[in-house]
């Protein structure tokens, strides 16, 4: 059981933060929505370990292409 709870410390350390982002997004806990997204893995067999990599795959390039400037002047 503690390798377990390594893995876990690594993942939430060295994650996306996807679930995060997400929660921050909607007003809630990123324990609901990580709890959220390990249902819909089982459930669905998979679907929502894809769905949570297009996630982190599509904030990672919306953090490289958008970029927030203070004034006119950071061009």
């Amino acid at each position: 059981m503690n390798i377990f709870y390594r893995i876990l410390l690594y993942f939430q350390k060295h994650g996306y933060y996807v679930c995060q982002r997400i929660a921050d997004r909607l007003g809630m806990r990123a324990k609901v929505v990580r709890t959220s997204f390990i249902y819909l893995t089982f459930v669905t067999l998979g679907f929502g370990f894809a769905l949570y990599l297009f996630l982190a795959f599509w904030m990672k390039i919306k953090d490289i292409v958008y970029t927030k400037r203070t004034s006119v002047f950071d061009l």
